[in-house]
This record gives C-alpha cells, sequence and structure tokens, in this order.
C-alpha cells in the first residue's frame, strides 16, 4: 500500500500550492474591479447632485438617485467582504497543506540538525504569510492596478484634473518604492534578531536549573538584554520608515485632495468644467491614491511576509519529502549491520566504524561499553533516527530507506532521557499499566496525563 502523504508530496513548494489557488485569486481580482468600479458611485453621485438635482429642484431625482447610490455602496460592501473573506480562507486553506510538511520539518530538524536552535521558525513563518493573506494589505496590492481606471475618469473630467491625478500617484508610487528599498534590510535584520531572541528565551527555559545552580543569571540577562536592545532598536528603525512615509503619503494625499479642489474650482470659473465636477474630482484623487496609502502603511506586513515566503520555500525544497515507500509485511526474521560508519548529524568525525553484525529471530545482544563509545549511537542507528554515512542496515532484507515511516511501527525503543507525552488514549493505558504494576513515575504522580 502506497503512502498517500509520501505519494503526493507534501506540497513541495509553497510556490505551487499558492498558484493552485489561481481561480480563487481571479474572483478575488474580479471582485476588485467591481470594488473599484463601484468606488466612482461617489464621484458620480456628486456630480448629479450639483449638475441635475440643484438645477431641477426635484426631489423625486434626489431620492432615486440616492437609493441608487446606496444600493451601489451596499453591494461594494458585500464585494469588498467576500474578497476580504476568500483571501482570509486562502490562507487558512494554505496553513492545512502546508501545516503537515512544517510540521514534519520540525519534527526532524533536531534528528538532522540537533545543534541548531531556530526550530519553530518554519511555524512561525507559515503563520506570518496566513495572517498577511488575511488582513488589509493584499486588498491594496489588487487595488493598485486600477489606479489608471481613476486616472482616466479624471482625465474625461478634465485633462489638468488627469495630469494632477498622474502626479499624485507617480509621487506615492515613488514613496512605496523607496519604502520597500529601505525596509528590506531592517526587516530582515528584525526577524533574525526575534528569532535569536526567542531562542535564548527557549535556551534558559530549557537550562533553567544549570543557570541556577551555576550563577549564571546575570551572565545570560547581559546576553539577553544586548539581543533585545537590538530587536527594539530594529523594530523602531522598520516602524519608523513605514510610519515616517505613511504619513507623508497620507498628508500628501489630502494636500492633492485640497489641490483637487482648487484646481476645479479655477477650471469652473475659467467656464472649462461644471461646478458638481469640483467635489467629484475631490473625491477621485483621493480614491485613486487610497490603495497607495493602504500599501505603504501595511508594507511592513508585507515585508514580513516575503521574508517568512522566502524561508518556508527554502525549507520545503531544502527539506523535500521522502521518496514513497511502502507498508512492507511485518519484520520476523532477521536484522543485518553491514560495515557501519557513524558520525553524529552535522559532523564528520565518525563515532561508529566498521559495525556489523546479524540476528536472528529470538537473538538477544547486550552491549556494554564506557561513556562515548557509540552505544547510544548504534541505538539511534539501529531506530532509523541517525542516518550512517557508509554502510547498510537490513530488516528481513529490506534496507532501512525503504521501511521509512513505517519502521517505528515495528521497533521498541527506550531512550535515556524518559518523558510522557500527554493527550493520548495509549498513553493513558500505559499510566495505568505502569501503575497497576507498582512504577510510581513523577508524570504518573503529578497527573499530567490527559485521559480521553
Amino acid at each position: 500500500m502506497i503512502d498517500k502523504i509520501a505519494a503526493d508530496g507534501h506540497a513541495a513548494d509553497i510556490g505551487k500550492v499558492l498558484r493552485s489557488y489561481g481561480r480563487w485569486f481571479g474572483a478575488v481580482a474580479l471582485f476588485s474591479a467591481l470594488v473599484n468600479v463601484l468606488y466612482l458611485t461617489g464621484s458620480v453621485y456628486m456630480m448629479q447632485v450639483y449638475d441635475r438635482v440643484l438645477v431641477s429642484r426635484s426631489i423625486p431625482t434626489l431620492v432615486a438617485i440616492s437609493c441608487i447610490v446606496l444600493a451601489a455602496y451596499l453591494f461594494q460592501a458585500l464585494l469588498d467582504a467576500l474578497r476580504t473573506q476568500m483571501l482570509a480562507r486562502i490562507g487558512a486553506d494554505l496553513d492545512r497543506t502546508l501545516t503537515p510538511r512544517i510540521f514534519e520539518i520540525v519534527a526532524s530538524l533536531p534528528l538532522s540538525h540537533p545543534q541548531q536552535a531556530r526550530l519553530a521558525q518554519p511555524v512561525r513563518d507559515l503563520d506570518h504569510v496566513r495572517s498577511f493573506l488575511g488582513g488589509l494589505g493584499p486588498t491594496a496590492l489588487f487595488d493598485l492596478p486600477f489606479l489608471p481606471l481613476f486616472m482616466l475618469v479624471a482625465f474625461l473630467l478634465h485633462p489638468w484634473l488627469g495630469l494632477l491625478t498622474v502626479v499624485g500617484g507617480v509621487v506615492i508610487v515613488a514613496l512605496t518604492i523607496v519604502t520597500d528599498l529601505r525596509s528590506r534590510g531592517p526587516a530582515r535584520r528584525l526577524a533574525e534578531t526575534g528569532s535569536e531572541r526567542q531562542d535564548m528565551i527557549e535556551a534558559t527555559r530549557r537550562n533553567a536549573e544549570v543557570i541556577a545552580a551555576l550563577g549564571m543569571q546575570s551572565s545570560f540577562l547581559r546576553r539577553y538584554l544586548g539581543v533585545s536592545d537590538r530587536f527594539v532598536a530594529e523594530s523602531l528603525r522598520t516602524s519608523d520608515i513605514a510610519t515616517g512615509i505613511g504619513a507623508f503619503a497620507k498628508v500628501f494625499r489630502l494636500a492633492l485632495q485640497s489641490g483637487a479642489i482648487g484646481l476645479g474650482a479655477y477650471l469652473v470659473i475659467e467656464n472649462e468644467m461644471s461646478a458638481g465636477s469640483i467635489i467629484a474630482a475631490s473625491i477621485l484623487i483621493s480614491r485613486a491614491l487610497a490603495p497607495i496609502e493602504t500599501a505603504v502603511a501595511h508594507w511592513k506586513g508585507f515585508a514580513a511576509a516575503r521574508q517568512a515566503y522566502r524561508r518556508i520555500r527554502h525549507n520545503l525544497l531544502l527539506h523535500s519529502a521522502p521518496a514513497t515507500v511502502f507498508a512492507l509485511p511485518r519484520p520476523s526474521r532477521q536484522l543485518q549491520l553491514e560495515d557501519l560508519v557513524v558520525a553524529a548529524p552535522g559532523q564528520t568525525m565518525p563515532i561508529l566504524k566498521g559495525v556489523s553484525l546479524r540476528l536472528q529471530r529470538g537473538d538477544a545482544l547486550g552491549i556494554i561499553g564506557p561513556t562515548g563509545s557509540g552505544k547510544s549511537t548504534l541505538a539511534r542507528c539501529l531506530v532509523g533516527v541517525w542516518k550512517p554515512a557508509r554502510g547498510r542496515i537490513r530488516l528481513d532484507g529490506a534496507d532501512f530507506a525503504q521501511w521509512g515511516r513505517y519502521l517505528g511501527d515495528h521497533v521498541g525503543y527506550l531512550p535515556q532521557n524518559v518523558e510522557l507525552l500527554a493527550g493520548n488514549e495509549k498513553i493513558s493505558h500505559a499510566y495505568h499499566t505502569l501503575s497497576r504494576q507498582g512504577f510510581k513515575t513523577d508524570a504518573c504522580r503529578s497527573g499530567r496525563i490527559n485521559r480521553k
């Protein structure tokens, strides 16, 4: 029976997973187009009120136009909510799709890179990407391509208004590019420093007894404060860049909006435009530049999500899914080691050299030796936790690579450091079995095992 999880490749590339949501992103783009077209409602309404209703003094016309505008706003709100919810659900489905593979990476990193401290980083990266997709940042990015639509309408009102909109758009786009260029370095350093700070917290928690016994609290505190100060400094630098340019973009948009009113008043005085077009142009220019302002305001989250995306892609490609394996028959005959050479993960100096043995069904073997002689190393190899640098381990003639994840179904292992994991019916059964046999472990006495 082929293992389905191994067979589907575990979504080895986050880019391919995101591309699989192409039609959903297409629907979001369609909704964004309709939403941006409906953003013209306010401008059209102002023109109709000033140029038609006030001239004709017709109450029925005002009521009819107002009802149409209200319906358009409600439809716009519905579409806006739908596209936001769709993006949030794309993020949630992305999380569900990648979580099995991310969990396997986190679970396997201590086996291949035992000295690597940032073992939970892939999980945090996936959270970053999911949170960004569910926020306002993506909607602003979907709105940006429709900026030419508002510029075109502004040109239809008057070429000078169109030119003013183009100039304003170019300035704010330039601000967005500057924000991106200036925030890339600080955002990367912020992510690295944040991970380093989290690693120190985790190391302190794991080694609390040693730190207290050796009086190392002050030393660890100084190291932590140094890392924390760098984290806060990078956070402030990133925030200052985004908020500073974002505040300028907001003020510039307001000034541009007022400039549109002034320019419109001049054109009305010169009889080149109707009075209703003044307010319409102001609303139009404000709406045209709003997506850029929103994108600048959320650039910090976008930069963090982009860094997280790259790390996820790197981890998925680096720790590619295991090859397809088969569920072999239950082993019952022979265990064989052939010229085994083993080094610790990440090391080149071998701990075991040229180990060979053969055990038949019913055989028992005990290994004794001084500390550091390789007993635990051999045990780790026999359960598939450590991979040999050379040689083969066969169980009933099948190489360990052929057993894959099924090996653990047939091998018992008791490590030197034993910890009972909570929340499992098998563990609850083991707890009762140990209790009946007279074993009184700390875990049993404290009752940390959840019973289902």
